[in-house]
């Protein structure tokens, strides 16, 4: 752990913040673009740079200070200014989130490469985990970005893992999962898990190693089992009780990322 000061740590978070910005723009673009929804086929420049940013009800193009990531979500009141319509929340608070696990990231491993690599980890997690619960989707584009980043920041020696344990981690991340998918379609004949899921444990992997694996799914499957559960009672799963797999895999990446695996181990002793 790092000791922050205020002003450090105020420039990362803004930082933070405007990555986020991006963040949203990712959420809201990248699937579409995989799903090759009407608006993508109709456009033929939809991509995540244009077109320009705009009201998604009125179709109004964005001025530059309406996209000051979370202080023009205060100044407009949460609403369009040209039409008025409101303006999700979730925009300004992925902003926050994204800020704050820069910070955090600061703190934990300083003012340095470390941290920046894993603030670029975590905040791809975010965007993996909204998109997944959103659409139940992971794009290759971001799992396997995180692989390769994953990856190449072991053999820099940006972060202290080893590269052949980042190498063992991300096969045995994706042939664990695939394994047990695979066993599960045989014997009930249904698909109880996307090709998605064994790419963001392989990038997961290829991150924490290969240790790091067994404590990671174990946290993800009893997080998502208990949040399954009160779904169920409450008659919120998704399609046909579906529950996307992806934002409790990233969820317990970020926390081992930040405790280590002794923690959670310790957590399941009982």
């Amino acid at each position: 752990m790092n000791d922050l000061s205020l002003y450090p740590g105020l420039v990362v978070f803004c930082l933070g913040v405007m990555v986020g910005s991006f963040v949203n723009v990712l959420i809201h673009r990248l699937p579409r673009m995989v799903l090759a929804e009407p608006e993508v086929v109709r456009s033929s420049t939809f991509d995540l740079t244009h077109p320009a940013s705009h009201c998604p009800h009125c179709q109004a193009p964005l001025r530059a200070w309406h996209n000051i990531p979370i202080l023009s979500y205060l100044w407009l009141r949460g609403r369009c200014a040209f039409c008025t319509h409101p303006i999700g929340w979730h925009y300004p608070a992925t902003e926050c989130v994204t800020g704050l696990l820069w910070l955090a990231c600061a703190w934990r491993w300083g003012m340095g490469t470390h941290a920046i690599c894993w603030a670029l980890f975590a905040t791809s997690l975010l965007a993996v985990s909204v998109i997944d619960w959103q659409t139940t989707l992971l794009p290759d584009a971001l799992t396997q970005t995180l692989l390769w980043a994953g990856l190449s920041a072991s053999a820099s020696q940006w972060v202290e893992l080893p590269l052949e344990q980042a190498v063992f981690g991300g096969v045995t991340g994706y042939v664990s999962l695939w394994s047990v998918a695979y066993v599960f379609e045989r014997v009930t004949h249904k698909e109880g898990m996307g090709a998605g899921d064994f790419k963001l444990l392989a990038a997961l992997g290829a991150w924490l190693g290969p240790l790091a694996l067994i404590p990671l799914v174990l946290l993800a499957s009893t997080a998502g089992a208990m949040v399954g559960l009160v779904l169920r009672q409450k008659g919120k799963l998704h399609g046909e009780g579906y529950l996307p797999f992806g934002p409790f895999l990233a969820a317990a990446g970020c926390l081992i990322a930040f405790l280590g695996t002794d923690p959670v181990m310790r957590s399941f002793a009982w």
